[in-house]
């Protein structure tokens, strides 16, 4: 089995492009160490920097200090292995320029794109450095994706921010994973959740008043019943749909429901989310996104639907014990509804909302957009503001051929 001994100062970061094995190779470089380099498959004769017998052959990364860690890297088969001389001892080493791609962490590279929009890859201790200056701690996530493969320059600037705001922002920014995830790769998400509430209350704000008239006053917990049930199928419309950073190991149960989470984990979080450092998505992948994502949202709908009309029933019931006068609509049906409004959800909702993300991403990044923010605020109040317009129309048209209205 031939080997290699490259001693310490050799250029390191440039033998495999690789994250997890260049971070290997920088810690026993740093403890003075010689590294051994094991090729787990034979060479020809005829040409040294062959390797035969296909795709994936592993090689492993081995470190003479005691209490370093031996690691595997699947490296595919154009892989240039070592050159060695006739009797297998170390000589020249010769790697490919280009690693692989893959992963599914944030801190996982592939191309000079990459860096060009996230940044260079922060090892452990220069993440550490960094957040002792800005005096933050990092999440657990965070510090354990740190030591595996690095964090993305742009990933760790974010959340150094936005860990220091004011107020509750802040205090979410280091608390809830969810939201942090989501404000890493998009810092304009809240803006986002922001605009559909503050549109989707005035729009139900103004459709009550025009649509209950001088009575809206007496029938205002039919109203606030509603608006509060709105604006938590708004947060879940913007929410499932919002790109996020995928940090860290995902725990995954075995069985059927393990692959299941694991597959799901692996589809992007919209039809048109843009790829990332480490994350690639297939054509399948985002077709299977769209039919998931309606389950989600029918799931939300009808959960909603279930409360808010549950709520508005009782209270119409309520009242109408006390009172009752010739002109009170009858009450609507309280399952029905609730299956109206998760099929509109999945339906609808997620058709109009997987095309507005989509539309989002090209003004995004369009460079009108970079070098003039407002550009893509604008057109997010825009086409939310007419997506509203027309869904609440469309619901209208819904409810009264289905019969619930």
């Amino acid at each position: 089995m031939p080997s290699i001994c490259i001693p310490t100062g050799h250029a390191i970061s440039k033998l495999y492009n690789s994250p997890d094995a260049a971070n290997f190779l920088h810690h026993c470089a740093s403890s003075n160490a010689i590294f051994e380099f094991k090729i787990f498959a034979e060479y020809t004769p005829t040409n040294h920097r062959s390797i035969k017998n296909g795709n994936q052959k592993p090689f492993q990364i081995k470190c003479s200090e005691s209490e370093a860690v031996a690691k595997t890297i699947h490296i595919s088969e154009d892989f240039e292995g070592p050159k060695v001389d006739g009797n297998g001892d170390g000589g020249n080493e010769h790697f490919p320029p280009g690693g692989g791609g893959g992963g599914g962490e944030e801190g996982e590279g592939d191309g000079d794109g990459d860096e060009k929009e996230f940044g260079p890859i922060i090892k452990y201790e220069d993440v550490v450095k960094e957040a002792e200056i800005r005096g933050a701690s990092l999440p657990p996530d965070m510090l354990e994706a740190a030591q595996t493969t690095g964090l993305r320059e742009l990933i760790l600037a974010r959340y150094l921010d936005l860990q220091g705001s004011v107020g509750p922002l802040g205090f979410l920014m280091r608390h809830c994973s969810m939201l942090r995830n989501r404000m890493l790769v998009d810092p304009s998400f809240l803006f986002k959740v922001g605009t559909e509430v503050v549109i989707d209350s005035c729009c139900a704000t103004f459709a009550e008043v025009k649509q209950r008239g001088k009575d809206f006053w007496a029938e205002f917990e039919l109203y606030a019943a509603d608006l509060l049930v709105g604006i938590v199928v708004d947060i879940a419309l913007v929410g499932m749909l919002a790109p996020y950073a995928r940090i860290g190991k995902r725990s995954v149960s075995s069985g059927f429901l393990g692959r299941l989470q694991h597959v799901c984990g692996a589809l992007p979080s919209s039809v048109f989310e843009a790829e990332r450092p480490g994350i690639k998505f297939s054509l399948q992948q985002r077709i299977a996104t769209y039919f998931y994502k309606g389950v989600l949202y029918g799931s939300v709908g009808f959960s909603c639907g279930l409360i808010g009309q549950g709520i508005a029933n009782m209270i119409m019931t309520a009242k109408r014990s006390i009172k009752k006068s010739e002109e009170d609509i009858p009450v609507p049906p309280l399952v029905k509804s609730a299956v109206l409004w998760g099929v509109f959800l999945a339906v609808s909702s997620n058709t109009r909302y997987q095309i507005i993300n989509g539309l989002e991403r090209v003004v995004e990044a369009s460079p009108l957009a970079k070098q003039i923010p407002p550009v893509a605020m604008a057109f997010t109040v825009g086409v939310r503001f007419a997506n509203n317009i027309y869904g609440g129309m469309q619901f209208v048209d819904w409810a009264k051929w289905s019969g619930v209205q």
